[in-house]
């Protein structure tokens, strides 16, 4: 693939440059997979870690296994963008597939675990207050400004330290049969997608005082 400009409101990553997200992402491309249903495939491994967080039985191979589904959650969102972006397979309603599944995928993945540590208030919460960074940010870039993904607890941290929590909660199972760290780590991501919320507003609110 060749080197194209990196679209005002695309999510910077890293590991974008990493030789094996580009071969896979080249291999897809030439197998015809696209991006779209890359987007939707994020979902289904979501809703499979989502299931095995809250239905598992809170057996140390289901945590382990949700923090896999969590990894290759965003595994898709990578690849998704690289076939459309770098692969040149953009369709009309690509930015449509590029917000919907997100917002899916993260409900599927943070309300479980309000159940799973019986706090499933927190959960909802948790889900309500990552959807609205989301929106925060999408909102500016209807308004004309760049996209912001800044945030103590943008998705990509969200996600990670939803896959730390969960490897956590394996050892703490196998060791003292608590749940007390997925509980601390459903705190921490509500805090910080709280957080990041306000800061995004706060930087909106200045780009549009200083567009005037």
């Amino acid at each position: 693939m060749s080197k194209v400009e990196e679209p005002a409101a695309r999510r910077p990553i890293a590991a974008r440059s990493s030789s094996w997200a580009i071969g896979l992402s080249k291999y897809l491309v030439r197998t015809g997979v696209t991006a779209n249903g890359i987007s939707v495939l994020s979902v289904f491994f979501a809703a499979a870690g989502g299931a095995l967080t809250g239905f598992g039985n809170q057996h140390p191979v289901a945590w382990i296994a949700a923090a896999a589904c969590v990894q290759m959650r965003l595994v898709c969102n990578l690849l998704d963008g690289m076939v459309a972006i770098e692969g040149g397979k953009k369709t009309p309603s690509g930015p449509l597939y590029n917000e919907f599944p997100d917002r899916i995928a993260d409900s599927l993945l943070l309300v479980p675990v309000g159940y799973a540590t019986g706090l499933p208030w927190l959960g909802w919460l948790c889900a309500l207050l990552a959807a609205l960074t989301a929106y925060i940010r999408v909102f500016g870039g209807s308004l004309g400004l760049p996209q912001d993904f800044s945030g103590i607890m943008a998705k990509q941290r969200r996600m990670a330290a939803l896959t730390v929590g969960l490897v956590a909660q394996t050892i703490e199972t196998v060791v003292f049969g608590t749940v007390w760290s997925l509980g601390v780590t459903l705190a921490a991501i509500t805090a910080g997608s709280l957080v990041t919320c306000i800061t995004r507003t706060i930087s909106l609110t200045g780009s549009l005082e200083d567009r005037q």
